[in-house]
């Protein structure tokens, strides 16, 4: 037997791409942003002009790790933070981040890639990326 699973195709990962980078020219940031397909691996990439060298890894990590549960990485903070155990487990992981500005790209009920946003606080992060879920909306 085999699965049939769906990813997130080249001119989609345009499209969002393009959305969170127009809304970090809104807000006068300068964003890397990450696409990787469901499995985490790296789709497209976008570093704006003037973009942190570190946002660079954080965002392609934070696509990462979205994509690694299905959920986005400012979620990872609840489930970790009342259990010391995986507290200071998981959080050694290299690639996890436990902060805003990764989410999981879902079409159609199902996971097909995810994005990762870095370049400012993670709560700009966060509204950049949500640029690129809501025009990921439209394309249903």
């Amino acid at each position: 037997m085999s699965l049939k699973k769906r990813s997130i195709d080249a001119k989609t990962a345009r499209v969002v791409i393009d959305a969170c980078v127009a809304r970090s020219k809104e807000l006068d940031k300068k964003m890397s942003i990450a696409i990787t397909d469901e499995a985490g691996h790296l789709r497209a990439f976008n570093a704006m002009d003037g973009a942190a060298h570190l946002s660079i890894e954080l965002a392609q990590n934070k696509a990462w790790t979205a994509s690694s549960f299905g959920i986005p990485t400012h979620a990872w903070w609840d489930f970790v933070k009342n259990d010391p155990p995986l507290l200071n487990g998981i959080v050694h992981h290299p690639r996890l981040v436990i902060f805003g500005g990764g989410y999981p790209l879902v079409e159609k009920g199902e996971m097909i890639g995810a994005l990762g946003v870095s370049g400012g606080h993670y709560s700009d992060d966060m509204e950049v990326a949500r640029a690129g879920l809501a025009v990921l909306e439209t394309l249903d």
